[in-house]
């Protein structure tokens, strides 16, 4: 039974003195049957049972008198004599007091109506919960299913730990090969349900139940470890608790229940009577031991947040959510103060009285948090505050417990309980709480957080917790939960032997670990872990995999937590590639993330985001001898309205025709060709593209990206030149207005050249408007990878604009002198310097700044704030992260410099660029894990729209088949491909993606790459070969290849895919891993094919 530190056992009214438990002390059979012929002596069969009877007695307590001996004999002192005695003593007092309750709970269960029928003589907590609760009913019709299933029951169990447990014990240890049950037996009393309760459930798909149970069974169960001569056993057990059952989801057909769920919402007691070897369990300490021991072993599995899940239907959707929930809420409990305790210290054996030394144990579920201890205090103030994830409401309970500290055993000095949903109905609960079981009150204040699976309120959430004091740890600002699914190829250990992989989470200084799954390199773990974050925007998610010594890594994973601000409902479900582990060594996890949201009246968020130090800034005090108060300090910036309105021009420059000859030989005698090259001047900015050697038809096939404003009047101006080892030749220009391009959005146009007798070009030019938005992010970084060419830098998802509006409190010159400051600005390799201010340590530079940002996940705008000739005065790191999270992308505030000296005020704003004529529309999906195989190929390809003369688009949809689990693979594996003609080019296209399921033909893996070949040609004109990936058999790509050709040559090609491998890196040899041919005429070339 559980109990807390403090308290007495407490007897039940119902205990009746014990039993002698010896049979040598029961009298013998005294009616013993006399023989007539015997002089009225008792028979002989009588009369030797009872010398037997006598003489076992005997021997008995000769059996205890010999350690005694044995002491003396060995030279012992008295006391180990004592000891032992102390110690069989308190060992019976034990099991005397068990068989006891024992009977007791069983008579109760018995007789349950007649003895609740006398209430005068029962405490309130003794009578049943159908009498207690007006809306728990009783459940005598289960009680008797249960009763008629019981025996049937048993030799279920019977057969399952014989066939089942009993082998898996023998081969878990050496010394155990000789293990067995010899009696396994349920007993004839049964399970009892003492009282149900239905709730009504949180959403309309599911039934809440709440089972009490009572088990007080006659159950008996031995083993034998036959070489050791072991015997060990339980004879007798009561389980108590209140066994919560969800019957969700709720489906329209039948079994109508998709799934059952159980669990307890508290912990259950549990009392158990042990026999043989195991009867050391119950002398005093380890009883108590043992059973919290056991405790936590159930509580490990089946009471909350863990939870036993039984499907009932094949192909359950969400099992992973239905067997790990996500938390109902968050409470933030503050734990403040106390008062009017009892005084439990003595002195001068009771003459004087002293105080107490309180702390207290908070208890929610499963979590439990102790507070420090007050010294020689009955008013104590703690100050503290504590996070606990709620699961189910109603059910759980806040249970705090005082104690007086003290060097023996810790005096109770009482308890409170509250329903969580009182809590949740309230929002904030603050108040004074007495304590049951002793005197005084305890001072709480309770906040309910709710869950937002959005970013939008975080940057306010990181502000609060910025001004609130928090111990023993800082008030978070989100969850995560992470759902461990399974991994894939994990390395052999050495000797090519499975590994028993477990896997290690830890985010900061918080680790937890999974349990090991032995001997595979395909684990499957299906477990649930839950972190508290303080700043999910900075923090990192470290994963490691190892085998269960610890020693020998696996594979590991980090992950920063900003990847999921920006994801749908901050929820990322998919394979992650594991580093330093095997080629297709990978991790299925699910990762979740909720902001945590005080939604309540009396909390009031500052309007100005803060760091330290700038939440209440006072003005500066007016100069002395001024007449008029010096303006109050902004709290925002106050641009100009042209801030935050540039664009991004998307420059494409494609080919050109007709180019003029500029190259000649044999002194002029030879006319030869150009070597083309184009350059590009716009808004002050200027590009030049690849030079194409020997072509008057020259395809650059580049990408340039330029910011622009709308100040009428811009030009694009674009010229050719005919690379020469002296002097470049001019080849014709033209020019674009930007006015046109930005009215109309877009502009694809074949341009002659000017100055020149022949020539044109083809550009296309697109204008990105930022979005205020992160919600596209993950798509614009996966069109840009598709449309990426090899030629160009990494195309740009993001415009940041940054607005340096002043600075204020910057170091002095040599503590007297005020600097010349000037700030610079920095993203990647793009710099922006400010005008510097001369003579002051408030300087207001009223500039600024764009820069193009290709990974808003992991780039982060640096700032410096230096005098002249005085070197650096401050500086300031912010990762583009935090911008992703806030409100609008967008952040205006005070910036605390990292020398702690100065502050500077300054906007920075995110707009995601996205594409409307990019030729390619990608869209989120989520990674299906799923092991049942798919008969057949679903259709990948959802095909472009018509394509028209204005704006020619090609969209694709596709759909990443990442596992291999999805679809069968042929017997060399397979290959994705996308293949669509592109009529407004007149180009056939096709993108090789990867590779999946490569045959191995060796010890080590291949190292591969697809070439392709439109037959029947087999120059090296129409040949095309992707990148080499190395020692992978699920090699990703993701290239793009084009051929010139009209349709109808296009539809009489065939194209050869080989997959191929080099042999070794001194050969030319190439092995074929497999190929396969694709006839282009019974493709639909315009809408195109996408498939493995």
């Amino acid at each position: 039974m559980e109990r807390s530190p403090g308290e007495g056992p407490s007897p039940s009214p119902m205990d009746q003195p014990s039993a002698p438990s010896d049979p040598t002390d029961q009298p013998p059979a005294a009616h013993a049957k006399l023989d007539p012929g015997s002089g009225g002596q008792p028979a002989g069969p009588g009369a030797a049972g009872e010398a037997l009877a006598v003489l076992t007695s005997f021997g008995r307590r000769l059996l205890v008198l010999i350690p005694v001996y044995l002491a003396g004999a060995v030279g012992l002192s008295v006391g180990f004599v004592l000891f032992g005695l102390a110690l069989y003593l308190g060992w019976r007092r034990v099991r005397d007091e068990k068989e006891r309750s024992l009977r007791a709970a069983r008579q109760l269960l018995d007789d349950e109506e007649q003895l609740t029928a006398k209430t005068l003589y029962m405490s309130h907590r003794e009578l049943p919960a159908w009498v207690s609760f007006p809306d728990v009913e009783k459940a005598e019709w289960l009680n008797k299913i249960v009763a008629q299933v019981w025996p049937f029951l048993g030799q279920y169990m019977e057969k399952l730990l014989a066939e089942t447990v009993a082998p898996a014990v023998r081969g878990s240890n050496p010394h155990l090969q000789t293990f067995t049950f010899t009696r396994v037996e349920l007993g004839e009393k049964p399970l009892r349900i003492i009282g149900v309760k239905v709730h009504p459930g949180q959403r309309k798909e599911q039934i809440l139940l709440d089972l009490n149970i009572s088990y007080v069974g006659d159950v008996q169960i031995d083993v034998e470890v036959k070489k050791y001569f072991c015997k060990a056993g339980v004879k007798g057990m009561q389980l108590h608790g209140v066994l919560r059952v969800i019957l969700e989801p709720l489906i329209g057909d039948l079994p109508i229940v998709g799934a059952v769920s159980m669990f307890f919402i508290r912990r259950p007691t549990l009392d158990i009577n042990w026999t043989g070897m195991t009867n050391l369990l119950d002398i005093p300490g380890l009883s108590s031991l043992s059973d919290t021991m056991i405790m936590d072993s159930i509580a490990a599995f089946l009471v909350l947040p863990n939870r036993l899940l039984v499907p009932l239907v094949p192909d359950l959707q969400d099992v992973a959510q239905l067997r790990s929930p996500l938390p109902r809420g968050i409470i933030r409990i503050h734990l403040l103060a106390a008062r009017g305790l009892s005084s439990k210290d003595k002195y001068v054996k009771g003459l004087i009285e002293g105080k107490s030394d309180p702390y207290a144990l908070v208890r929610l579920g499963t979590q439990t948090f102790c507070s420090r201890v007050i010294d020689e205090e009955l008013n104590p103030q703690w100050g503290e505050t504590y996070e606990v994830m709620v699961h189910e409401v109603p059910g759980q309970e806040i249970e705090v417990e005082v104690f007086d500290k003290d060097p023996d055993k810790d005096d109770f000095l009482g308890r409170m309980k509250l329903d969580v949903g009182k809590v949740l109905q309230a929002g904030v609960l603050d108040d004074w709480f007495p304590l049951q079981g002793g005197q005084g009150q305890v001072h709480l204040r309770l906040e309910w957080l709710s869950l937002l699976s959005d970013a939008e309120k975080l940057e306010q959430v990181l502000q609060w917790n910025r001004g609130v004091s928090s111990r023993p740890e800082p008030p978070s600002a989100a969850i995560l939960v992470v759902y461990l699914d399974r991994a894939q190829d994990l390395p052999l250990k050495k000797g090519n032997k499975e590994p028993n992989p477990m896997v290690q989470l830890s985010i900061q200084d918080v680790t937890q670990e999974s349990k090991a799954v032995y001997s595979t390199n395909c684990p499957v773990w299906e477990e649930a872990f839950r972190f508290f974050l303080q700043d999910p925007q900075s923090q990192e998610l470290d994963v490691q995999v190892k085998d269960d010594s610890r020693a020998l890594t696996l594979g590991a994973l980090t992950l920063p937590l900003a990847r999921l601000l920006t994801a749908p409902e901050l929820t990322l479900d998919q394979w992650f590639q594991l580093s330093s582990s095997g080629p297709n060594s990978r991790l299925y996890i699910k990762l979740v993330m909720r902001i945590l949201y005080l939604d309540s009246s009396e909390i009031c968020f500052p309007t100005v985001p803060g760091s330290p130090g700038a939440w209440d800034v006072d003005s500066e005090s007016p100069q002395r001898g001024s007449s008029v108060d010096a303006p109050p300090r902004p709290c925002h910036t106050t641009p100009d309205s042209q801030f935050g309105t540039e664009h991004v021009l998307r420059i494409h420059v494609l080919e050109a025709q007709d180019l003029i000859a500029k190259d000649r030989f044999l002194g002029g005698l030879v006319k030869g060709k150009s070597d083309p090259y184009v350059k590009l001047k716009l808004a002050g900015r200027s590009f030049r593209s690849h030079v194409v050697r020997e072509d008057l038809n020259p395809r650059w096939n580049e990408v340039f990206e330029v910011i622009v404003t709308s100040v009428p009047g811009q030009e694009l101006e674009v010229e050719v030149f005919d690379k020469d080892l002296d002097k470049d030749d001019f080849l014709g220009r033209c020019k674009v207005s930007l006015t046109t391009v930005l009215n109309s959005g877009f502009l694809d146009e074949w341009l002659t050249l000017e100055d020149v007798p022949s020539g044109r070009l083809h550009l296309r030019l697109e204008r990105l408007t930022p979005r205020p938005t992160a919600a596209e992010l993950e798509e614009v970084l996966q069109v840009n990878s598709l449309i990426q060419t090899q030629k160009s830098a990494e195309l740009a998802a993001a415009l940041l604009s940054v607005y340096m509006e002043r600075a204020e409190d910057l170091p002095l010159r040599k503590g007297t002198k005020p600097p010349n400051p000037y700030a610079t600005l920095t993203v990647g390799d793009t710099s922006h310097k400010t005008k510097t201010v001369s003579q002051t340590s408030a300087p207001v530079w009223d500039e600024s700044a764009s820069f193009l940002i290709r990974k808003p996940h992991i780039e982060s705008l640096e700032l410096q704030v230096r005098g002249e000739g005085t070197g650096l005065l401050g500086s300031l790191s912010l990762p583009l992260s935090e911008l992703l999270v806030a409100d609008q992308l967008c952040l205006d505030r005070w910036f605390t410099l990292s020398s702690g000296q100065g502050q500077v005020l300054l906007r920075a704003q995110l707009g995601i660029l996205v594409s409307q004529h990019s030729g390619v529309e990608a869209h989120s999906h989520s990674y299906s894990h799923s092991s049942s195989s798919l008969s057949e190929e679903p259709e990948l390809w959802g095909g472009p729209p018509h394509i028209t003369s204005s704006a020619p688009e090609l969209r694709q949809r596709l759909t990443h088949v990442d596992s291999p689990l999805e679809a069968p693979a042929g017997p060399l594996g397979q290959v994705k491909l996308t293949v669509w003609y592109y009529s407004e080019e007149r180009k056939l296209v096709s993108i090789v993606h990867g590779c999946r399921a490569l045959r191995q033909n060796g010890r080590d893996p291949p190292d591969p790459y697809v070439s392709l070949l439109l037959l029947p040609d087999k120059n090296r004109g129409t040949k095309r070969k992707t990148s080499q990936k190395k020692r992978t058999l699920s090699p990703e790509f993701n290239e793009r290849f084009e051929w010139e050709l009209p349709l109808d040559e296009a539809l009489r090609r065939k194209l050869d895919v080989s997959v191929k491998s080099n042999s070794s890196f001194m050969s030319r040899e190439r092995e074929l891993l497999g190929k396969v041919q694709l006839d282009l005429a019974e493709t639909d070339l315009s809408q195109g094919v996408a498939r493995w």
